[in-house]
């Protein structure tokens, strides 16, 4: 089936809220009441028929043909059977408090990514901004489940307050790496800056190189864990280099023993 799809038809006069375009939103619209719904952030009105050309489709898969990084809050809200894919750039929260489906973006997105996912799975083809899976000012957790896939770089404090699920850079990562982590697993194979895992909790953060990680963790020795090697045959689809990282044997630092202290962090032996 043919996708219901919304082609770029320019670059947008300022930043555009895109929470209302998920299929269950849309669904028992006609093409003239969708292009009519107000997408605009300020005071000057901006509609969906000003930026997109509207295609009728299969409401169950949507599609954006063009991205741009004034596009917010794409997937907002997405529920588990349906997903969208963005041939393109997005801005800021994509897949904010998704409660599941899968969404991708073929091109970079910008900060707070995937806050407050609950279930989707979220691939980032491109570079993501800062605060990856991280909570809204106010708000006590970040991302409690579902899995996002990162290609390219991420931004500083990926993963902060994350409460549960798993975050997959397949490129670098910029400063304090996981910080106050609760739950949840990070897997990182690019390099790192600055502090990693910065009062995690219970988290577990698997880096491809290792560093210091100060005087807060300690280290534990070299396993080869069998629940590791288990795990990574989940991640074979996703990332073929994260999984082989867990599948060897890992040195364990634990900590960060300055809070809770029952987390880690993972290296290669």
């Amino acid at each position: 089936m043919t996708p219901f799809t919304f082609t770029l038809r320019q670059e947008p006069p300022q930043r555009v809220d895109l929470s209302a375009l998920t299929p269950d939103r849309l669904a028992g619209k006609s093409v003239a009441e969708i292009e009519k719904i107000e997408i605009g952030t300020t005071r000057a009105s901006t509609r969906v028929g000003d930026v997109f050309k509207v295609t009728v489709g299969e409401l169950k898969t949507l599609r954006y043909e063009g991205g741009s990084s004034r596009f917010d809050l794409v997937g907002a809200k997405l529920l588990p059977e349906f997903s969208i894919h963005v041939e393109g750039d997005v801005g800021l929260q994509v897949g904010r408090l998704a409660k599941g489906g899968r969404i991708t973006v073929s091109g970079n997105a910008g900060a707070y990514a995937a806050s407050g996912n609950e279930g989707a799975h979220i691939e980032i083809r491109g570079d993501v901004g800062e605060l990856l899976a991280a909570p809204l000012a106010g708000e006590l957790a970040g991302m409690s489940g579902g899995r996002v896939v990162v290609r390219g770089k991420a931004g500083a404090r990926a993963g902060d307050r994350l409460r549960r699920g798993i975050l997959i850079v397949e490129g670098d990562a910029g400063e304090d790496l996981g910080s106050r982590v609760i739950a949840g697993t990070i897997i990182v194979l690019g390099e790192t800056v600055g502090r990693v895992g910065y009062l995690n909790r219970r988290g577990s953060l698997v880096l491809a190189t290792r560093k210091d990680f100060g005087p807060t963790y300690l280290d534990c020795g070299a396993h080869l864990f069998t629940f590791a090697r288990l795990f990574s045959r989940s991640l074979r689809e996703d990332s073929a280099a994260a999984s082989a990282l867990l599948s060897g044997r890992l040195q364990r630092f634990g900590g960060d023993t300055a809070v809770y202290g029952k987390g880690e962090i993972l290296t290669p032996a």
